[in-house]
């Protein structure tokens, strides 16, 4: 037995001596090594660093984050990848070592002399009792196939990991981008009821005029084209509130909770952090979606290596160790020791071309998620880059738009001025309100797509995951 053992631990030290896999080297960088400076302003804030309720200041959105990572269906779905990933890599793993297996047996057993002596009467009854401990067919990894299935099992366990956490930040974003869409609606609404009210009350000064016969009826079928005008897009409007607040409640799995704070004004969503982009080399750092392509990438390199491996003999161990006896009592004599020790050895001689398939599968695969690994990046540099643009020049857009609604607001209070007082007639007001109308919903949305790109770079920059955990 102290044979066995020796030679079990020496079989064990050079199991696992030669690795075939390619060994694991991150790809040159797919992207610019640096942002474009024209809308790259240095920034103090970190991204990665925060965690999505420090980068919120509307309570209100931060709750329904919450409740989306706590009820999101998809995000449950991606949690239980991980643990099929962990139970997967913990099975192969096992295979790195033998696996000890206890037996015990007990035999009664009634055997006709004639059987063993012709012509002699009479039978034996015996007992048989064995106890004992082995290993069947314990492969000796000498040439890592072992080793690398359980690399590869366990970079995509971690590849696992890494797209649940990519999930869980487009999950803040896409609950994020919906509540300022809703936001939007929400004031589109209100601009549409406002102007509906104002457009109400000047079809009915249109229609006074009318009557007195003081003007003809194209100012009062203009005023009427104005009113018809909002009150489509109040009902526009309406409906985009509706579908939005359905899309918010599936992003938080299934009903939006009651009792939520009071939501921020859209122009006051804005939290006053500045960025610091970083450089792209960076973000192959705090991405997880790239982490989980490079993961994805180990795995294939590990499964070349163990396809390789395949090309040499399989050598496995089996040994037994234990007692025999037919009496129970003295089972555990020094007599009754028993035990077996042997390798065993085997190589397919003709395969049809099935080794080298699987070789070439392999290496294909890894082609792929190098290709996989650079498209990555690129759309993290693209994203990056996209967000660092918008925070510039949805900025100036907004600004720009702020005073042209102040500019078509005075229009407007001239146009009505001009007409009421028989300067101009009713075509320069349906100019001026048409053209304010449009202006003012312009601003609305510009101001929500401004918010969008905040959230859409402060996840792009890796920002979200709170790291205290």
């Amino acid at each position: 037995m102290t044979r066995m053992l020796s030679a079990s631990v020496m079989a064990l030290a050079l199991a696992g001596c030669v690795n075939m896999a390619p060994d694991h080297e991150r790809p040159a960088l797919a992207s610019a090594p640096a942002y474009d400076a024209d809308y790259r302003p240095d920034g103090s804030v970190v991204a990665s660093s925060l965690s999505y309720q420090e980068w919120f200041t509307d309570e209100r959105l931060v709750a329904l984050i919450d409740a989306a990572v706590a009820n999101n269906r998809d995000l449950v779905a991606a949690t239980a990848r991980i643990e099929q990933a962990r139970a997967q890599y913990r099975i192969e793993d096992s295979r790195r070592l033998p696996t000890p297996v206890a037996n015990a047996a007990a035999n009664r057993s009634r055997t006709p002399l004639g059987s063993v002596q012709p012509g002699v009467s009479g039978s034996v009854t015996a007992n048989r009792f064995d106890v004992g401990v082995g290993v069947s067919a314990f492969e000796l990894d000498f040439w890592g196939r072992v080793a690398n299935l359980s690399e590869a099992a366990r970079a995509q366990y971690l590849a696992a990991e890494a797209n649940q956490r990519a999930f869980y930040l487009s999950l803040i974003a896409d609950t994020a981008s919906t509540y300022f869409e809703l936001l939007e609606a929400n004031d589109q609404i209100d601009l549409a009821q406002a102007t509906l009210d104002s457009r109400e009350e000047g079809q009915r000064i249109a229609k006074l005029r009318l009557d007195a016969g003081v003007t003809s009826a194209l100012p009062f079928r203009q005023a009427e084209s104005l009113l018809t005008t909002a009150e489509q897009q109040l009902a526009a409007g309406q409906l985009a509130q509706a579908q939005l607040r359905n899309q918010l409640a599936v992003l938080v799995g299934g009903t939006i909770p009651a009792n939520l704070p009071e939501p921020f004004p859209m122009d006051a969503q804005d939290n006053g952090m500045v960025l610091d982009a970083g450089t792209p080399s960076e973000l192959m750092l705090v991405r997880p979606d790239i982490l989980a392509a490079e993961e994805q990438l180990r795995a294939a390199r590990a499964n070349i290596g163990a396809a390789r491996a395949a090309f040499f003999p399989t050598i496995s161990l089996t040994g037994n160790a234990g007692f025999s006896s037919s009496d129970l009592g003295d089972l555990f004599g020094s007599d009754g020791l028993s035990w077996s020790f042997g390798p065993s050895l085997s190589l397919p001689i003709f395969d049809w071309g099935a080794r080298e398939a699987d070789l070439d599968l392999a290496k294909a695969r890894e082609v792929e998620q190098v290709a996989v690994y650079e498209k990555a990046v690129q759309t993290a540099f693209r994203e990056v880059s996209d967000g660092l643009a918008g925070r510039r020049w949805l900025a100036e857009q907004v600004a720009a738009q702020e005073q042209g609604v102040a500019a078509l607001e005075s229009i407007a209070r001239l146009a009505r001025l001009r007409y009421r007082e028989g300067v101009a007639d009713y075509l320069e007001v349906l100019d001026a309100e048409r053209n304010l109308f449009a202006a003012q919903q312009q601003l609305l949305t510009t101001r929500r797509a401004y918010l969008q790109n905040g959230t859409t770079l402060f996840v792009a920059l890796g920002g979200g995951l709170d790291r205290s955990e």
